[in-house]
């Protein structure tokens, strides 16, 4: 009810000339209201206009003016209805006119109705109508849609790939790390089986070495015994005279001591 009454409310307050709402407002006697600018007895199109009109003539026209002063109707429509932008718009009407807003101007880039169309404002310009710009826009909008749908589900396989390459290079990783650590054990194995047997090897030698030398010993403990009872037997028998030495034959312990020098001399070669 609001909007019927604003729509008549704002259809009286528009001046029949410009079709714009009423400025300078100018009552002529007959009980029509107008633009004081627009009325202009010069202009051939106001002639034209009131003379159409049968109970008007240029006498009771402007017999009896009245400046400023809105008509009755208007006044109480406009009591009636608060007129705002937002009680229009949400009725789809144009703030200036009150008329649907069906058309859309490309300059001005506005929606606009048709009587906004005829204003001098946009006066010239390219208008659409609304059905064929919504149409557009919403082929705009499923392109880019159609875009961006298709950009997110490249970036989610983009993802899903680096995913995939992360995972497959972690596993190539670990088989990699794990082939290393397998042949380092292998190496480790073999090092520690040389090791082992160079050790055992070094243990052998060690133990003939050292059991030859043992040997080697015992028979130079053996030999400087002999060495020492010989000496001996030397010393007593440097104490012999001439004859007693002449008549005496090659003792034992003489030929013993030939027998150690041959001996010693083995043992030292041996142990050079």
């Amino acid at each position: 009810m609001a909007s019927k009454t604003l729509v008549n409310t704002q259809e009286k307050a528009k001046c029949p000339i410009c079709l714009k709402h009423l400025t300078e407002l100018l009552t002529l006697g007959c009980g029509h209201s107008y633009c004081q600018t627009c009325v202009c007895i010069s202009d051939p199109k106001v002639l034209a206009l009131f003379m159409a009109i049968p109970p008007h003539s240029i006498r009771n026209l402007f017999g009896n003016t009245k400046a400023n002063q809105p008509p009755a109707d208007v006044a109480e429509g406009l009591r009636e209805v608060k007129l705002s932008p937002s009680t229009v718009q949400n009725a789809d009407l144009c703030a200036c006119h009150g008329e649907k807003l069906l058309l859309f101007c490309v300059e001005d880039r506005k929606v606009i109705c048709w009587l906004c169309e005829r204003s001098q404002e946009h006066r010239g310009h390219r208008t659409l109508l609304m059905d064929e710009v919504t149409k557009e826009c919403q082929d705009k909008l499923q392109a880019v849609l159609k875009r961006l749908g298709k950009e997110q589900e490249e970036a989610e396989k983009l993802e899903a790939d680096i995913q995939e390459d992360i995972t497959s290079w972690k596993c190539q990783v670990e088989t990699e790390r794990k082939r290393i650590q397998m042949e380092f054990n292998h190496l480790r194995r073999i090092l520690d089986s040389e090791e082992e047997r160079e050790l055992q090897r070094l243990d052998r030698e060690e133990k003939m070495t050292l059991d030859s030398l043992a040997e080697a010993e015992n028979e130079l403990v053996y030999q400087k015994q002999l060495v020492k009872e010989l000496l001996s037997d030397l010393e007593r028998r440097s104490q012999w005279s001439t004859l007693e030495l002449l008549q005496v034959e090659e003792s034992p312990h003489l030929r013993f001591w030939k027998q150690a020098c041959y001996f010693i001399f083995i043992a030292n070669k041996s142990l050079c």
